[in-house]
């Protein structure tokens, strides 16, 4: 059981504190609602630099890295499609400095050219070493092409293309700020070896006086259902062939999703998981195979990706998947199987709670989809997941028309001889 309690500041800012005495370290998470599906289709790849832009210096601290590493703590951040997440883990006496740092970059950033252009740099360096120079680096900009026809999950959190970060403006940069990073709009946990008292007072001090925002008011178009297959060939500079099956399914927020999660554990979750099993252990069609959800906060995919064996063609692959996919909505009823991976769920999660970090960062996203205390019933939520849910999602979900299907074809290297020539 993870205790907490919760506050709200006059500003808007919601504050979750959790107290626990087994640790000398404490936990600062700040969230802020806030991902790449609020960025403007012609301005994309924004959420992401603003991960960047929020090291680069604030109202009052020119570093932010220097004053946590002097209090003997660390920090770091995230972006996805949903949220940006900053935090920092430090010894408990030291929390002050935490709460300082993360309360001067929500105050204002330090808004200059030269910030923005280093911080440009860095994104535009990222988006060609993970996107455009790797091996199925742009598997994420053609999957969410194809699955994705209206909403703003159609691009992937880096952006669409290089030139929209390129193009930022200063302007574009304080409004996009002030519109979304504001104390209204995020949520602060604090856990670890603290006092609800001392931490609130602390809270008051630091966030208590910064401006709140306007209300930010979402109204993202609902992707329609997908009616027909969707499907792409695109060449590769990777040596191997590749297959990726995208099907549409329910949100991190809906009541399916912990079936949702067991139903992937089921195929792929370890060396016993259906399709390891069967299609890379005993028939060898894939080197490697795996599957797994976005849960995204609104609906979102789940995604079979595998690299068929050398001499097994992605036809025969992708039918492969398809008959073990037939097979579970056909005859799945086995319980044991169920729970074995209601097991392997319970033992992680009771494995996350131990990190005090983890349980800050989930607070904070419980928080977010409305309900924290969710992080202290989601045993339960698997627990009651029963055969029925999982063979009806598995019907409900893997159909060929509700699937996105994406082939990359690993383009030759030219011989040696070839090599020579030219």
């Amino acid at each position: 059981m993870i205790n907490y309690s919760r506050f709200v500041l006059k500003n808007g800012l919601r504050v979750l504190i959790h107290e626990d005495e087994s640790t000398p370290m404490a936990a600062v998470n700040v969230l802020y609602n806030v991902g790449s599906r609020d960025e403007s289709p012609d301005k994309t790849g924004f959420a992401h630099l603003f991960e960047h832009l929020m090291f680069g210096g604030s109202a009052n601290i020119p570093d932010f890295d220097d004053p946590i590493q002097l209090a003997g703590g660390e920090n770091n951040a995230f972006t996805n499609s949903d949220i940006t997440n900053f935090y920092d883990i430090l010894p408990s006496q030291n929390l002050e400095t935490a709460l300082w740092l993360e309360s001067d970059r929500m105050l204002s950033l330090n808004f200059s050219e030269k910030v923005l252009e280093v911080q440009r740099k860095v994104v535009l360096e990222e988006f060609k070493e993970t996107c455009l120079n790797q091996p199925f680096g742009d598997v994420w900009h053609h999957i969410y092409e194809l699955a994705y026809e209206v909403h703003s999950y159609r691009w992937p959190t880096i952006g669409k293309v290089p030139r929209h970060v390129e193009d930022a403006t200063l302007d574009d940069v304080k409004r996009f700020f002030f519109q979304y990073y504001r104390p209204n709009n995020a949520i602060l946990v604090i856990a670890g070896n603290v006092k609800v008292p001392e931490v609130m007072t602390l809270v008051e001090r630091w966030f208590g006086a910064i401006p709140s925002g306007k209300t930010v008011e979402r109204h993202l178009p609902a992707e329609p259902p997908q009616l027909k297959l969707h499907s792409r060939i695109s060449p590769s500079q990777a040596p191997v062939d590749a297959l990726y099956l995208a099907f549409h399914t329910c949100s991190r927020m809906d009541k399916d999703y912990y079936a949702l999660d067991l139903l992937s554990d089921i195929l792929s979750n370890g060396p016993s998981s259906r399709l390891y099993r069967r299609l890379l252990k005993e028939q060898q069609l894939f080197s490697n195979i795996d599957c797994y959800i976005s849960g995204t906060m609104d609906p979102g995919l789940f995604i079979i990706e595998g690299r068929p064996s050398e001499g097994v063609s992605l036809e025969a692959a992708e039918e492969a998947i398809w008959k073990e996919l037939k097979d579970l909505k056909d005859n799945f009823d086995n319980e044991l199987e169920l729970q074995k991976v209601k097991n392997k769920a319970e033992a992680s999660l009771q494995f996350s709670e131990v990190n005090v970090l983890n349980k800050a960062i989930n607070l904070a996203f419980f928080e977010l989809m409305g309900d924290a205390d969710i992080i202290n019933r989601e045993v339960e939520l698997y627990r009651a997941v029963t055969v029925g849910d999982i063979k009806r999602l598995a019907c409900e979900i893997f159909t060929p028309e509700n699937s996105s299907n994406l082939y990359y074809r690993a383009t030759p290297a030219p011989s040696p001889a070839a090599a020579i020539s030219q």
